[in-house]
């Protein structure tokens, strides 16, 4: 109590009492920023979960007039794959592995090089989780598959929804991206997303068909159920978005999963 005493018994145009003050206030805020953040982490990352079961909800379009998200995403089997086998990895718990996370750490993840980089996502994890919803007899219906790829800005987070064929898309989304509103930031755009669903992803030969061009072929083209519309005005944007859903239905993303898939051994 007494250095107390002495730090106000100085006078007020003291440097050592100002310094005394600031760090002393400095110290009490530290510690009430630290303290809430502890305490506010398991309400955001509750929120964050449930903005990531939201969109995949809605991208695969699960959700019934009167649902809630969790009863939505309750019809949804998450699953985490060894990307480089196309085998499920049941020692990994889907509900808590972290892709983004293990993309940064040299232990878990794969550096890419120039030619498989066509996301220009430098390197991904080894593992990633996909999402499942099954009929009642257990027979697969969509696939739900995340996906990034850098744009014009940044860095798109977002989610491409297969039907049970393992080739219609249902429907294509980001959660999260700093694209340029009115540009890039289109992929937003309902419109925008319209174009996806119904579209073939692979030919009959299973070649990735599927493109954003800013040529499209007149609907009576039978190469139309693999175009899209390139957001106008957006080129890099569009290409990243076309080269992100290249990379991950390829050889270096969901290719192996796929083809599981497809043989009747992935679901």
């Amino acid at each position: 109590m007494s250095a107390i005493s002495d730090i106000l018994a100085l006078p007020n145009d003291s440097k050592k009492k100002t310094y005394i003050v600031a760090f002393v206030l400095c110290l009490i805020c530290s510690i009430a920023v630290s303290s809430a953040a502890v305490m506010l982490k398991p309400v955001q990352d509750k929120n964050k979960q449930l903005d990531k079961q939201r969109n995949i909800v809605a991208i695969a379009n699960l959700a019934q007039k009167g649902m809630s998200v969790d009863q939505a995403f309750a019809q949804v089997e998450a699953k985490v794959v060894d990307l480089q086998t196309g085998n499920y990895v049941d020692a990994i718990d889907a509900k808590t592995f972290d892709a983004r996370a293990a993309a940064v750490d040299p232990k878990q993840n794969l550096v890419l090089s120039k030619d498989q980089d066509l996301a220009s996502i430098k390197r991904r994890a080894k593992y990633a989780t996909v999402y499942l919803v099954k009929d009642e007899q257990g027979k697969l219906q969509k696939v739900i598959l995340p996906i990034s790829g850098y744009g014009l800005w940044s860095t798109l987070h977002g989610f491409l929804a297969l039907q049970g064929d393992v080739n219609t898309i249902v429907g294509l989304g980001f959660y999260e991206h700093a694209e340029t509103p009115g540009l890039g930031g289109e992929v937003d755009n309902p419109d925008w997303k319209a174009q996806w669903v119904g579209k073939k992803a692979f030919d009959d030969q299973g070649n990735i068909a599927i493109r954003i061009t800013k040529s499209p072929v007149a609907e009576t083209d039978p190469r139309a159920v693999y175009d899209i519309d390139a957001l106008s005005g957006a080129t890099l944007t569009s290409n990243g978005v076309n080269n992100a859903v290249h990379f991950w239905l390829g050889s270096d993303g969901f290719g192996p999963y796929l083809q599981k898939l497809r043989q009747g051994g992935g679901a």
